[in-house]
C-alpha cells in the first residue's frame, strides 16, 4: 500500500515568515480537495500531518483509507525546536501530545506508551532553526523513525537523512510534505503485502517502508510560494496590495536554497565524523 506522510491543509495555522505571519496560511488546501488529489494519483491510504492540529479530521474521518496523523512542533532539551512525524492517532491522542510538546522527553515516553509510530522531520533543514549535537543524539537513541525523502527539500538534505537512518538503523519515511496541491503525492511511502492502515502502520515500525518519488529543488519551492501567495489575495482580496512583493519571491527562494545546502554540509560531515553519538545527557524513558 502506498500513503503520502507528509500532507497539509489549511488547518496547519499561519505561516511562520515574520509580519506575513499575521494574514498568510501556511496551506490553503481543503482536507477533501486534499483526499481526492491523493486518491486519483494512486495513494491507498490517506493522511494529513497538520502543524498541532487535528481539525482537518472532522471532514475526513469517514473517509474510505484515511488515518489521522499529525506534524507535532516540539521543544527539545537543547532549547531547539524539531518538527515531529506522529501517525496513526486518535483524537485524545492529539491533546496529550499538546500537552506535552514543549518536552520532548516527557512526549517520546508518552509515545512509546502508547505504541505510537513517530520520526524526526526534515533532520537536515534549517526549517525549524538551529540544531545542536545533543539533539541528533537524542534522535538518535529515541526515535524509531526519520523521514528520508522529503518532496521539499533538497535532494542532498534527503541524501544525507537516508544515510543517517541507514548507520542508525532506523525506519524510512517519505512524503510530499506539500502546502499545495501540486505535489501532493508525488513523494509517498510504500510498504508491500499490507492490507490497512493497521498493518501499513506496523510495516513502518518494522522498517519495511520503502519511500520514493521526488525531491524539492528551487522551482518547485518558488511555484509553491506564488501557489500560496495567489490564494492568499483570492481569500482576502485586499491583500491583492502586496502582489509587488511576488517580484521578489525568487530572490528568498534562492537565498533558501543557499542557507538548507549550508545547514546540509554542516551537520552532514559533523555527524559523518562520529560513527554514533553518545546521548549521555538524555533522560531514561519508557520504551
Amino acid at each position: 500500500m502506498r500513503c503520502d506522510l507528509h500532507v497539509h491543509t489549511r488547518h496547519s495555522g499561519m505561516c511562520t515568515v515574520p509580519l506575513m505571519n499575521r494574514v498568510c496560511r501556511e496551506s490553503y488546501n481543503e482536507p477533501q480537495a486534499v483526499y481526492e488529489t491523493l486518491k486519483r494519483r494512486g495513494m491507498e491510504l490517506v493522511t494529513v500531518t497538520d502543524h498541532d492540529s487535528i481539525d482537518a479530521v472532522e471532514s475526513l474521518r469517514r473517509m474510505n483509507g484515511f488515518f489521522l496523523s499529525e506534524e507535532v512542533t516540539c521543544g527539545t532539551p537543547s532549547g531547539t525546536e524539531l518538527h515531529m512525524g506522529v501517525y496513526g492517532i486518535e483524537e485524545a491522542h492529539h491533546i496529550e501530545l499538546q500537552r506535552r510538546r514543549a518536552d520532548l522527553p516527557a512526549i517520546v515516553a508518552y509515545l512509546n506508551e502508547q505504541e505510537l509510530f513517530f520520526t524526526v522531520n526534515h533532520a537536515f533543514s534549517s526549517l525549524t532553526g538551529p540544531r545542536t549535537d545533543p539533539d541528533f543524539a537524542f534522535f538518535q537513541e529515541f526515535f524509531p523513525g526519520v523521514e528520508t525523502l522529503n518532496g521539499q527539500m533538497l535532494a542532498a538534505c534527503n541524501r544525507s537523512a537516508a544515510e543517517l537512518a541507514r548507520r542508525w538503523g532506523k525506519a524510512p519515511v517519505g512524503g510530499s510534505d506539500a502546502h499545495t496541491l501540486a505535489s501532493l503525492g508525488l513523494t509517498y511511502t510504500e510498504v508491500a503485502g499490507a492490507q490497512d492502515a493497521r498493518e501499513f502502520l506496523a510495516g513502518l515500525r518494522a522498517g519495511r517502508g520503502r519511500v520514493h518519488g521526488e525531491c524539492g529543488d528551487f522551482f518547485k519551492l518558488t511555484r509553491a510560494v506564488y501557489e500560496i501567495g495567489c490564494s492568499m489575495v483570492r481569500e482576502n482580496a485586499w491583500m491583492s496590495v502586496l502582489a509587488p512583493l511576488f517580484l521578489a519571491v525568487p530572490v528568498a527562494t534562492l537565498a533558501n536554497i543557499f542557507l538548507e545546502h549550508s545547514f546540509n554540509r554542516k551537520w552532514s560531515r559533523r555527524l559523518a565524523d562520529s560513527a554514533r553519538l553518545q546521548p549521555s545527557y538524555a533522560p531514561s524513558l519508557v520504551r
